[in-house]
């Protein structure tokens, strides 16, 4: 009989890459998987129904959401709400599990209904209910991970999201028998935190592509076509230094495209950079399948993150690795991930100092000046996604970690602690 996985997240998978990878890989290696989500916004529902249609797992939405279940989904809102106001105004953190996310009473309650032979939690709001549903069946859990959760809103110890994801993780990483983050810096901060944890690093990497048109690399003429992704527009990603250093260049020799939804965006941040002069069009968010081949008609990738905290310093989004697999020349601001990773593979782009400018204003125009050392930079890009950062060698680690949890847990023995 096929091992049982559940995993659980507190959005939806069209919004939680990660997640869909692991639920494939285990649907492969013959686990039979349930996805446990709740509803996160319009958009990024429409793209999961897309999406679950062609997947082999179950997957269940829990919590209610505002077109067919209003009535639960604003039952979970207005729980969520009294406790986050609770946690807000007491010391006490008894109501944190709730608080930690709309749907995360309603995903502890869900999970412990399915027995399975292991729990997989991403994102907080997950956590509460991993480790119950593991409590109750008496099974392993593990918990991915991908940013350094109690920073990626702010570091301000008195920051209501931080404190909730400080105690949460002080109440909870202990009890796992697994823990994976999505790079060695975030590891590293964890390992720090909580030494006996042992987090293994999962790169934020995607499988590789065949739809991507390699007959163009090396052939670019014209002006230079760059391209920025993320779920959402926002002020706090970089976008503003490449806008200035496109306002100090020639418009014509260079595009800019932006990926992403605008629907909660800033007006007046959209404003800006509709009427900055520069050579810009703003697509709207595809299914994420689709993403490799599209940026794949790009020449370079931008991953502009201004370390805004601390866990926008430490992260490798997955910007980086879907321009590898796109075969885009990379220009990254040197966060200390992004750093440490275009300093090991320094072929496949450049780094420029966050917040300058004129800096990247220089990379672009030499990019521009230098087709051949753009061609040189994506053939390496492309090399380097086939051959290493692809979701082919990140699942054999993740998989050895989920059979090892399984077999370890059998003997009594938790992964979480160190030997």
């Amino acid at each position: 009989m096929a091992k049982k996985v559940v995993l659980v997240t507190s959005t939806q998978p069209s919004l939680n890459p990660r997640l869909v990878k692991e639920a494939d890989t285990l649907c492969n290696a013959g686990y039979e998987v349930t996805v446990l989500y709740s509803y996160w916004n319009n958009w990024g529902a429409d793209f999961s129904d897309q999406l679950l249609k062609t997947k082999p797992w179950k997957a269940i939405c829990v919590g209610g959401n505002p077109e067919t279940q209003g009535g639960l989904y604003f039952l979970s809102r207005l729980i969520n709400k009294i406790a986050k106001a609770w946690v807000n105004s007491s010391t006490f953190n008894f109501l944190t599990d709730i608080a930690i996310s709309r749907a995360s009473y309603c995903l502890k309650r869900e999970t412990k209904n399915h027995p399975a032979d292991l729990y997989i939690g991403h994102n907080p709001g997950a956590l509460p209910a991993i480790i119950a549903a593991a409590k109750a069946n008496n099974k392993p859990c593990g918990f991915d991970a991908e940013d350094f959760h109690r920073n990626e809103t702010s570091d301000d110890s008195t920051n209501l999201d931080v404190r909730l994801k400080t105690q949460l993780e002080d109440k909870y990483l202990s009890h796992l028998d697994y823990f994976t983050t999505s790079s060695p810096e975030i590891a590293m901060a964890y390992q720090q935190l909580y030494p006996a944890l042992n987090p293994v690093v999962l790169l934020n990497v995607f499988p590789v592509s065949n739809d991507v048109n390699t007959n163009r690399i090396g052939i670019a003429t014209g002006p230079l076509k760059l391209f920025w992704f993320s779920q959402t527009i926002g002020d706090r990603r970089g976008l503003q230094d490449v806008v200035a250093a496109l306002k100090s260049l020639d418009k014509d020799s260079f595009e800019l495209h932006i990926l992403g939804s605008q629907l909660h965006s800033d007006p007046d941040f959209i404003k800006a950079l509709l009427t900055s002069g520069v050579n810009l069009t703003i697509h709207q968010p595809i299914p994420p399948d689709d993403l490799v081949a599209f940026a794949s008609k790009f020449d370079i990738g931008l991953a502009l993150e201004p370390a805004f905290n601390l866990n926008n310093n430490l992260a490798l989004s997955n910007k980086i690795f879907t321009y590898l697999q796109a075969g885009l020349a990379v220009i990254a601001s040197d966060t200390a991930a992004q750093l440490s990773l275009l300093h090991k593979n320094q072929g496949m782009g450049h780094v420029y100092p966050k917040g300058d400018h004129q800096a990247l204003a220089a990379l672009l125009t030499n990019y521009h000046n230098n087709r051949q050392q753009l061609a040189d930079n994506q053939i390496e890009a492309l090399r380097l996604a086939r051959e290493q950062y692809n979701w082919e060698v990140e699942s054999q680690k993740f998989l050895a970690v989920v059979e090892q949890t399984i077999g370890v847990k059998q003997g009594s023995q938790a992964f979480y602690k160190s030997s």
